[in-house]
């Protein structure tokens, strides 16, 4: 028995170093278990053939010759695109070939992490455009009704409202971001409100430049006709620092409608309306087209009488 696994032993050895594989070594020496080739093989290294190249080598390579040239773990991994823990084992037995001071070996680790966050920083603002676009397709265009609800909750944010001691029913309405003054004024001419009702005043610091500020706000409104009052000029507080500055600051742009009563009224409305809980609402369907009604106020509007439905 020991002869004949010994002349097994041989034969199956011959045929390996012949460049046979596991399976045609079998079928020759007419082996049916894999233990019994086992036993015929132990000790005898696969040929080189039968080696499957690993997808990393050409990057661990060069992550050794980086390592030659003394680059440290972190500027090796951010050049390669590889994690640290990667680089540390294809690396570790590979010394620096120089012996940095603590200031060079600083130096050369914050030049590792700020192309790591350039990089990084890129990544991230890809990702955070492709959010914010798949958010925008979802909305598409807004609906009459939606303009209408979008803009109240809008002013209800940052337009002056009545309080319990001040009841002027004064619609005014100041920010800063363009988009969301367009929005408002969107909202204004969804509303019936005419361009003749609508006065503006911009509000800036002293030591901003009022000139490109009130150009940059008549291109904002689109109106060639629009009526600005005096600007509010803010004093400066030598104490104070201030980040809104440079060229993208512009100040806020102040809209005003005369004769807002019931704009007003309508506004305090729909805002109550889009915030209050569908289940106490008790109103209407909200999902129901009121095109009907909206030209019908709109005509009240314009004529200067109060809708019926206040």
């Amino acid at each position: 028995m020991g002869n004949q696994l010994e002349q097994l032993r041989v034969q199956a050895i011959e045929l390996r170093r012949a460049g046979k594989s596991r399976r045609e070594i079998k079928e020759i020496l007419r082996i049916g278990s894999n233990q019994t080739l086992n036993d015929a093989l132990r000790g005898e290294p696969p040929p080189p053939w039968t080696r499957r190249p690993n997808a990393k080598d050409d990057v661990r390579s060069r992550a050794r010759e980086l390592r030659r040239q003394g680059m440290v773990y972190n500027e090796i991994a951010v050049k390669l695109g590889v994690s640290k823990s990667s680089v540390s084992l294809w690396v570790r037995n590979i010394p620096r070939s120089e012996t940095l001071s603590y200031e060079e070996s600083r130096q050369r680790q914050m030049a590792g992490v700020s192309a790591y966050w350039a990089a990084e920083r890129e990544r991230r603002e890809l990702a955070r455009v492709a959010v914010s676009q798949a958010a925008a397709g979802q909305i598409g265009q807004l609906s009459q009704r939606e303009v209408l609800i979008a803009g109240a909750v809008a002013y209800w944010c940052e337009g002056a409202k009545n309080k319990p001691y001040r009841r002027n029913n004064r619609v005014d309405f100041i920010n800063s971001d363009p988009q969301l003054v367009k929005l408002f004024l969107r909202f204004l001419e969804t509303a019936g409100v005419s361009r003749n009702r609508l006065v503006f005043m911009i509000s800036i610091h002293e030591t901003a430049d009022l000139v490109a500020a009130q150009r940059f706000w008549h291109q904002v409104i689109g109106y060639e006709d629009a009526r600005f009052m005096p600007p509010l000029i803010k004093r400066h507080k030598p104490l104070t620092v201030r980040k809104n500055t440079g060229d993208d600051y512009h100040g806020c742009l102040r809209i005003l409608v005369r004769r807002a009563t019931v704009l007003y009224r309508q506004i305090e409305g729909w805002a109550s309306a889009a915030m209050t809980s569908p289940a106490t609402s008790g109103g209407p369907d909200l999902h129901e087209d009121r095109t009907g009604e909206l030209a019908t106020w709109r005509r009240q509007t314009r004529s200067g009488t109060e809708p019926t439905s206040c």
